[in-house]
């Protein structure tokens, strides 16, 4: 079953840490295993101690007998991180790409955000070869790229004015 675009339909899932099951839990931590550290051979403790200071968003796969996790997203409350809210650890399943997995992932994730935080701007630690991608979503690269975790990064912003209007 495809949605809008051909992207992946996708059973929603908006919780604090502490409302997420020990299963959620595992799978999340498995998928930005696979993708983090697994693809893309990054060093870095992803129990970093701000799972528990997040929204966190998981989309499983509608109709299928296991609804495996496919993809995740976290939400860091603001003065976690920056003043001002922050998404991040965005992870898609490597078997569901190129059917707009990502740009779901993220419109759900922006809508949410926007909700939880309405009139809040926006930041993210984007890796610079996404930075195009983060820019169709309406985010504005802050800054000169750096490095994190041996990966070549840009600081972007949504504005508080921009609104993802994403029917639910």
């Amino acid at each position: 079953m495809t949605g809008r675009g051909g992207a992946q339909a996708l059973v929603w899932t908006w919780r604090r840490f502490e409302r997420l099951s020990a299963d959620d839990v595992y799978d999340l931590l498995a998928l930005r295993s696979r993708v983090f550290v697994v693809e893309q051979s990054c060093v870095f403790l992803d129990a970093d101690g701000h799972d528990r200071s997040a929204w966190h968003l998981l989309g499983r796969v509608a109709d299928a007998a296991a609804s495996p996790l496919a993809a995740c997203l976290r939400c860091l409350d603001p003065g976690v991180r920056y003043p001002e809210p922050s998404i991040g650890r965005v992870a898609t399943s490597l078997e569901l790409r190129g059917r707009g997995l990502g740009r779901a992932l993220m419109d759900e994730g922006i809508a949410r955000s926007q909700d939880a935080w309405p009139g809040s701007a926006f930041v993210i630690n984007a890796q610079s070869r996404l930075e195009a991608f983060y820019r169709s979503l309406g985010f504005v690269t802050e800054g000169m790229p750096y490095v994190e975790d041996d990966i070549e990064h840009v600081r972007m912003r949504l504005g508080a004015g921009r609104r993802r209007v994403k029917p639910r």
